[in-house]
């Protein structure tokens, strides 16, 4: 796609507010207001007090409200679960946000609500909000309620005091033919009509500290991104907004991309898996299933289903973590990123994309569009591996990723990738030549994994100490080798 400066739209059409809708109600937002986090808007501007704010860091789940957007064709409204401490306004523009107190019609309680008291499923009821709000969601996204989707749907609300077993209980009791559907107790119909009046017009808010800008198209972006090179990225914000929340964040101008819908396909095309840079993690989880199951089973232990519903992969690779779980299989199968600006585009690997901690290649004025990740064939094998303290919702403290090719009883070649041992994710390549055409075998990983561990210099911090993480990988490929033997 090459994008030229006389197809870059005038930005002069814009819009100096955003439209929301909250509980059925139509409200609007601008000035400062657009920059306060979605949990900050509901308590303290609308007094929706059933949303509560306890970590502030999209870990609890406590925080939880079902968030409708457009759908691709634009005739519905699918809602999906999110962590409103973390969400800003600015991201929700065209959104309807219904909290736990729009569910009930007339004070009579949903059947999630209902079933939440007859199994003694809250005891405090600080989180009884959140844990109400995403079973709905799953309702919504027709998901069955049963012991192991629960477990999962639920992985993003924590409770500290009911332990559990009875909000299991209360899940598996709902029938949910039982529960409206939202569309139901809130038409979609005139909500977007209401939405599709509003044009395709970028929103661009100046506040007393900043300018906002939302841009609708990737045109429009480019050009933003062109003439406010210091403007901050959002595009999911659930790393941002940690930062926000915590007081870490400059007060800069803001270019928020998640109204953009050009960046969110994803497609194979020539054996290669296309991911739009907007593409958020559920999304890329169900669509590599069955492509990648390596893949697939490290995202689903990616943060929560909140979290997942807004991070995206542009912004998860744009941040340079060194502990970033996405990083290690996209750089052994050798991805590519697309990168566009008002100049045209360019792609660079991804092993090369990163100069330092937190340090990348993109320019002022380049965005990720794209990421290409060739897929592996018959006789290739990837094993991804994430350490961590706790199964879900914890960061990591290694990740590790293999690829490799072998012809009968010989390695043909390989690639190794370690995060959580420097300042970026590395490639191992001592040992990769102590694989590369050597015989598959036990004895020719071990002797890998001494090399690997002689090659790096881990740090000791609160997940872990040096001297673990070096024994982490020279275990991971003897582990890696069985797996891929049986």
């Amino acid at each position: 796609m090459q994008l030229l400066s006389s197809d870059l739209p005038n930005l002069m059409g814009q819009r100096d507010h955003l439209v929301i809708y909250l509980n059925g109600k139509r409200v609007v937002i601008a000035s400062d207001d657009a920059a306060l986090t979605l949990a900050e808007f509901l308590r303290s501007r609308q007094a929706k007090l059933g949303t509560k704010i306890v970590c502030n860091e999209g870990d609890c789940g406590a925080c939880s409200v079902l968030v409708g957007k457009p759908s691709a064709i634009g005739t519905s409204l699918d809602y999906v679960a999110i962590d409103s401490c973390i969400a800003f306004l600015f991201q929700l523009d065209r959104t309807h946000v219904v909290t736990v107190e729009g569910l009930t019609t007339n004070g009579k309680l949903t059947p999630v609500q209902d079933a939440m008291i007859r199994c003694h499923g809250s005891q405090c009821g600080f989180c009884t909000p959140g844990f109400v709000t995403t079973m709905h969601a799953m309702v919504e996204s027709n998901q069955t309620l049963d012991d192991a989707s629960l477990r999962y749907g639920l992985s993003g609300n924590l409770c500290r005091c009911t332990g559990y077993t009875q909000i299991l209980q209360a899940g598996t009791s709902i029938d949910s033919s039982s529960v409206p559907k939202l569309s139901v107790r809130y038409p979609d119909e005139p909500i977007l009509r209401d939405f599709a009046s509003l044009g395709p017009d970028p929103v661009c808010i100046a506040t007393n500290t900043r300018t906002i800008f939302v841009p609708r198209t990737v045109s429009q972006a480019i050009d933003i991104r062109a003439s406010h090179p210091q403007a901050t990225i959002i595009s999911g914000a659930t790393d941002y907004g940690v930062s926000h929340n915590h007081g870490r964040t400059a007060t800069t101008d803001l270019l928020c991309l998640s109204s953009i819908n050009g960046l969110r396909d994803i497609y194979v095309r020539d054996n290669t898996l296309v991911i739009g840079a907007m593409a958020s993690w559920i999304d890329i989880e169900h669509a590599v299933k069955s492509l990648l199951p390596e893949y697939h089973q490290i995202l689903t232990r990616f943060g929560s289903p909140q979290i997942r519903q807004m991070g995206t992969i542009g912004g998860n690779l744009a941040s340079g973590s060194p502990i970033a779980d996405s990083v290690p299989l996209h750089i052994v199968l050798a991805s590519e990123l697309e990168l566009i600006s008002s100049r045209g585009t360019r792609r660079v690997s991804l092993q090369d994309f990163y100069l330092g901690y937190r340090e990348t290649m993109l320019r002022d004025d380049e965005l990720i569009a794209y990421v290409h990740t060739p897929l592996p064939r018959d006789d290739e094998h990837i094993k991804l591996y994430k350490i961590s303290k706790r199964r879900d919702m914890d960061i990591s403290t290694l990740t590790f990723g293999i690829w490799l090719k072998r012809s009968g009883g010989t390695i043909q070649d390989v690639r190794l990738a370690l995060g959580g041992v420097g300042p970026t994710v590395n490639r191992i390549d001592k040992a990769e030549a102590a694989l590369r055409g050597k015989p598959w075998t036990e004895a020719t990983f071990q002797t890998a994994g001494r090399i690997a561990r002689e090659q790096i210099t881990p740090w000791t911090d609160v997940r872990g100490s040096a001297d673990y993480r070096l024994a982490l990988t020279e275990n991971l490929l003897v582990k890696s080798f069985l797996e891929t033997s049986e």
